[in-house]
């Protein structure tokens, strides 16, 4: 078993390798990690003790102050590279660096000298290091006008505002899960790469991207249909499109019935792709599900009883609450990286429609048990 620390673990990135290892106890250890371990060269060395591996996250992306970027993410490093040798570690060290290297901008500078000081280690120590030049990341719980411009335009659109482009270039992507899975790749080979540039996995037009965005808001955000999804890429985008709802307050989604004298006619779902739609009864009492996916669609539909269906966030403790009634049938769809449950609040039995959107596979299953 490696045990892994990771500087940034509620960072962007590191928020989501900390919770992938997670996935994984038989295979990894976390060891915690805290911002204010950097002041205290104390814990940062028993911190640095406990690792096999360090994944150097930590780092200032936007300032103000180009300068003030530059002093932060140079002063991380040796802060970091005191400690590995006070404390004669052999730790295999991965960092986070960026294919702003070579542009005249003190971030890439930062980040090109950081990556240098780390194999400069690497000699006198006989640790490893693995320095990655990654692209443009993408994904779930970026912030935006922070982590990247999908970030931005995704909450722009589900937020009621009109996103601007810039500059309309050509943009070399990753989406943050293939990111993590290169990462871990790299841990597993325990490896000295002094410079590895991580393969992008799709390359448009910031044009291109809105106009797919601007689809799934007219499309699913404003009316509930699951778009086409043609590419991996595409079914990337859409969930980390789908993180940046006010959850609370956009489910549940009531469903338009129409009813005459033989009795009501609800549309359950409009796809643009395929998927597994199932039916359940439960009795009165009994609770369902208590598990997440990290990929998959998913889409509870209430349309008889009364069920409260309950979302949380992996690494946080809110718990999100919604009540719904088949007299007035109503979905929820789940987030990825959001535990989920539905139980019967009622005294009949309760009627669900669920959608997803792959085949189960029991070999491959995206399902990950966890009590809400």
């Amino acid at each position: 078993m490696k045990r892994i620390g990771i500087t940034g673990q509620n960072g962007f990135v590191g928020s989501h390798l900390y919770n992938t290892l997670g996935l994984k106890p038989e295979q990894f250890e976390r060891i915690n990690f805290e911002r204010s371990f950097f002041e205290d060269s104390e814990k940062l060395d028993e911190f640095v003790k406990q690792c096999d591996v360090i994944v150097h996250l930590a780092a200032m992306n936007r300032h103000p102050d180009p300068e003030v970027i530059f002093n932060n993410n140079i002063d991380l490093v040796k802060t970091l590279v005191a400690s590995l040798e006070r404390t004669e570690s052999k730790a295999h060290i991965l960092f986070s660096s960026s294919s702003q290297e070579e542009k005249d901008n003190l971030y890439g500078k930062s980040k090109k000298e950081g990556r240098t000081l780390f194999a400069e280690w690497t000699d006198r120590s006989g640790g490893k290091f693995t320095g990655l030049i990654i692209p443009n990341v993408f994904g779930p719980f970026g912030k935006p006008n922070y982590n990247s411009f999908i970030a931005t335009f995704c909450y722009k659109l589900t937020h009621g505002e009109s996103p601007v482009i810039d500059n309309d270039g050509q943009v070399k992507l990753i989406y943050v899960g293939e990111l993590v899975q290169e990462i871990i790749s790299k841990i597993e080979a325990a490896e000295t790469h002094n410079l590895y540039e991580v393969p992008h996995t799709s390359e448009n037009k910031v044009s291109e991207v809105l106009s797919k965005l601007e689809n799934y808001r007219n499309l699913y955000f404003e009316n509930g249909e699951i778009p086409e999804l043609a590419t991996t890429f595409d079914l990337n985008l859409f969930n980390t499109f789908r993180c940046y709802f006010e959850i609370e307050d956009h489910y549940p989604v009531k469903f338009t019935q129409h009813v005459d004298p033989r009795g009501a006619f609800v549309e359950v779902i409009r796809l643009g792709i395929g998927g597994q739609c199932s039916f359940s009864t439960t009795v009165p009492g009994i609770t369902r599900g208590n598990h997440f996916h990290t990929r998959k669609i998913e889409r509870f539909a209430v349309i008889k009883g009364k069920a409260l269906i309950q979302l949380r966030k992996i690494d946080t403790d809110e718990v999100l609450d919604f009540y719904l009634d088949g007299n007035e049938p109503a979905y929820v769809d789940m987030p990825i990286w959001y535990t989920h449950n539905i139980k019967n609040i009622g005294e009949e039995e309760l009627y669900t429609i669920f959608w997803i959107n792959e085949p189960f596979n029991a070999e491959d299953a995206d399902t990950y048990f966890l009590e809400v």
